[in-house]
């Protein structure tokens, strides 16, 4: 026996080819990238399942289109857009999933921000040289140490510092999770604005774009690509943004105007940056930052590996274990209803 499958998404070609390469053979699959609410409809119309990655409210109206649907599969930790008593009326299960490579951007995010505020390159290169600039060094115990014997300055944490995340999705999310109970402020700008509740949960803030950028200690850009989205981080953005704060980035490399920021960081103006992804990649011999980084400043480069390089690679199978359980009858995981 074989099922219909409809599954939704934002993202782009690579991505859907990667997640039908990966659909049991039991399922006839059809992937939507954004559609508008009358393809949906006509597709669920034989659905058994529904795979989303939050394109689109999942309300009544598009249950009621879905007489056949017995199982909705959100990938991700957020569902504030299922309309959960219209579909516990209707008899249908919802299950939600953590993205695991979400999750380890959210850790590299946060690897991020607390190497920049440490400067830890620099900080490493020091102990590295043991100068015998810095003094004379003595045997340690309770009374004897020399405590930033190298005259470190700016090293502020993050307790009581504004944290802002530009493009707030299943990353950022993740990441506000990570960052609950270190006593900073979280700030956010998405498209559309989250329910208070999940902001509540979250403790997080809304705040537009502008706001985020002069208010900011450490500036998250998790952007994805689009052509509203392409250089948006430019010069005038930087020069918007606090003095001697800090830009972190995860998003896409093609959002930023890398020249612009390593104007940015060279002129002072901002404290540091960390990079993970790049307009050319793998990252080209001319790029603005490159000299930055090779000179000392408090710039960190890492080659787009933010998501992780597990040792089983990216098995897409798991997106798909929850159909399997329910076609084989085996207790579901992460189930809301």
């Amino acid at each position: 026996m074989r099922y219909k499958a409809v599954w939704t998404t934002e993202r782009g070609l690579r991505h859907q080819r990667s997640v039908v390469a990966a659909a049991p053979d039991l399922l006839d699959l059809v992937v939507l990238r954004a559609p508008d609410r009358q393809a949906l409809r006509r597709h669920l119309a034989e659905a058994t399942y529904w795979i989303s990655e939050r394109s689109g409210t999942i309300d009544a109206d598009l249950i009621a289109a879905a007489p056949h649907l017995e199982l909705i599969q959100r990938l991700g930790s957020l569902w504030y857009d299922i309309d959960l008593q219209a579909v516990q009326r209707a008899g249908v299960t919802v299950c939600y999933q953590p993205v695991p490579g979400a999750i380890r951007v959210a850790e590299h995010v946060v690897l991020q921000i607390l190497a920049l505020d440490r400067n830890l390159r620099e900080a490493e290169a020091i102990a590295r040289e043991a100068s015998p600039a810095w003094g004379e060094g003595q045997r340690t115990d309770e009374d004897t140490f020399a405590y930033n014997w190298s005259g470190r300055r700016g090293i502020e944490g993050l307790w009581q510092r504004t944290i802002g995340i530009l493009g707030f999705g299943e990353i950022g999310a993740e990441l506000a999770r990570r960052l609950q109970g270190w006593g900073c402020r979280v700030r956010y700008n998405k498209r559309h604005r989250l329910p208070a509740q999940v902001e509540d949960r979250l403790s997080i803030a809304y705040a537009e774009v502008g706001t985020l950028a002069g208010e900011s200690d450490y500036l998250v850009n998790l952007l994805p690509y689009s052509l509203q989205t392409d250089g948006m981080l430019d010069t005038a953005f930087f020069q918007s943004m606090k003095a001697g704060a800090v830009l972190v980035s995860c998003g896409s490399g093609s959002v930023i105007d890398e020249r612009a920021l390593a104007e940015a960081v060279h002129s002072g103006h901002l404290a540091g940056a960390a990079l993970d992804t790049y307009e050319w990649e793998p990252i080209r011999a001319d790029n603005p930052l490159l000299p930055l980084a090779r000179v000392g400043c408090n710039v960190l480069l890492t080659p787009h590996i933010a998501a992780g390089a597990p040792a089983q690679g990216q098995d897409r199978s798991d997106d798909y274990a929850n159909i399997v359980n329910h076609i084989q009858g085996r207790p579901l995981r992460y189930r809301l209803v």
